[in-house]
């Protein structure tokens, strides 16, 4: 901070303000909230009186600072938004007017997203675990660097220059990531546009003409009381659900178990090392190759588990033929279009056709693929890195703007 800046209590600046409203049971009324974290003051929704329950309320307007009694401990604080201008709130948040012959409102909101502050408003709270409040002497006891208004205007001017950059950055990011990974998509589904393709080499087959020869080749998760949410576990043997079952990959984050005895039950629903499962709801044909440590595992009913037959078929280029081959798709487009669920079943799964090459050229157009995917890969690794960067970059400005260094 520099040593120029005065330091004044937030009470000097700060007058609460109540402005109560009973709620009328056929008005519709916008409902405020805070979120944590300094994320902004937002609208929590729109309702008809007769839905809320508490009927007393109170009404906030544009500029004013409000914040959570709970969580302004967790920096959920901030300046109420033109579009929110008499919108309610609960008792459970308090609001303020500032005094703007000594506080720019941009300046204070931008001081409130500090650590340092944040900090103080844990100081300030009191309660024991789960009903920790903020106390408002000590609230408006703290004590904020203060320079002139002209200062903290062009203060808040660069902060918002360089905020603006940053966010341009993070735009370029998504951009370069989606550019990737349609790239991706893009070679794929050339790989699979045999329409002006000679197919001397290639045959068209269907889901069930690839199927290991031992097994079912097509086999949905159970369903109903074959298996209910009560007979989860804390450990035993993994059983997979929708959500792990990302595009090329399982994610092991999240997962559920059943007792060594319930999934002896439920054996014709394991997995083995080579199967690809594929989603038949949400994000419908999401699908991934099943690794080798997740041999044995059991699928959820949303899942299809596929066993093709090694011998004529890699696994991974099945994986990549639901994943981009034209015909796969329109056939899954068709299928789910109009449909308030989305969703295919295992008939329809059977039926999916796709080209199919000699196995040693499905091999070279697998590690094709593969290496164009680790690049995409190579690729999100490195902006999650950048990322990482970007959001550290604000709150360095922030620290830098009230230590009176930009």
């Amino acid at each position: 901070m520099s040593s120029l800046w005065k330091k004044v209590a937030l009470r000097a600046i700060l007058t609460r303000v109540r402005e109560p409203i009973e709620l009328q049971d056929d008005e519709v009324y916008r409902q405020v909230t805070v979120r944590l974290h300094h994320k902004g003051v937002v609208l929590r929704g729109e309702r008809v009186g007769q839905e809320i329950r508490t009927k007393r309320q109170f009404l906030v307007r544009t500029g004013q600072l409000i914040l959570s009694r709970i969580d302004a401990r967790n920096g959920a604080i901030g300046l109420v938004a033109g579009e929110l201008n008499e919108a309610v709130v609960t008792n459970d948040f308090w609001v303020y007017d500032l005094n703007k012959s000594r506080v720019e409102p941009l300046f204070l909101g931008l001081y409130c997203g500090t650590p340092t502050f944040v900090e103080q408003c844990q100081k300030a709270s009191e309660g024991t675990t789960n009903r920790v409040r903020l106390q408002e002497p000590g609230f408006l006891s703290i004590e904020i660097p203060l320079p002139p208004l002209d200062e903290q205007r062009r203060i808040v001017a660069r902060v918002e220059e360089l905020a603006a950059l940053i966010e341009e950055a993070r735009g370029l990011r998504v951009k370069a990531r989606e550019e990737a990974e349609a790239l991706l998509a893009s070679a794929i589904r050339q790989v699979f546009d045999v329409s002006e393709k000679p197919l001397d080499h290639w045959r068209w087959v269907t889901v069930s003409d690839i199927g290991d020869k031992e097994r079912d080749t097509v086999q949905t998760g159970p369903f109903g009381a074959q298996l209910s949410s009560s007979e989860f576990t804390h450990d035993g043997v993994p059983v997979l659900a929708i959500g792990n079952v990302q595009w090329g990959y399982l994610d092991t984050r999240d997962l559920k178990y059943v007792s060594e005895a319930k999934a002896d039950q439920l054996s014709r629903y394991r997995v083995q090392p080579g199967d690809i499962l594929f989603a038949r709801m949400g994000t419908v044909g999401r699908s991934c190759v099943v690794p080798d440590f997740a041999e044995n595992w059991l699928i959820s009913y949303h899942l299809i588990r596929i066993a093709a037959d090694r011998s004529t078929c890699d696994p991974q280029f099945v994986f990549y033929a639901l994943r981009g081959s034209p015909s796969v798709l329109e056939a899954i487009e068709e299928k789910t279009r109009g449909s308030t669920r989305a969703g295919v079943n295992s008939t329809i799964l059977r039926r999916l056709r796709f080209p199919l090459p000699s196995l040693d050229k499905q091999r070279r157009i697998v590690a094709y693929l593969d290496a164009l995917q680790a690049q995409v890969d190579e690729l999100i690794t490195l902006q999650d890195a950048t990322q990482a960067e970007l959001d550290a970059l604000l709150p360095s400005v922030l620290d830098r703007a009230f230590r009176g260094e930009l």
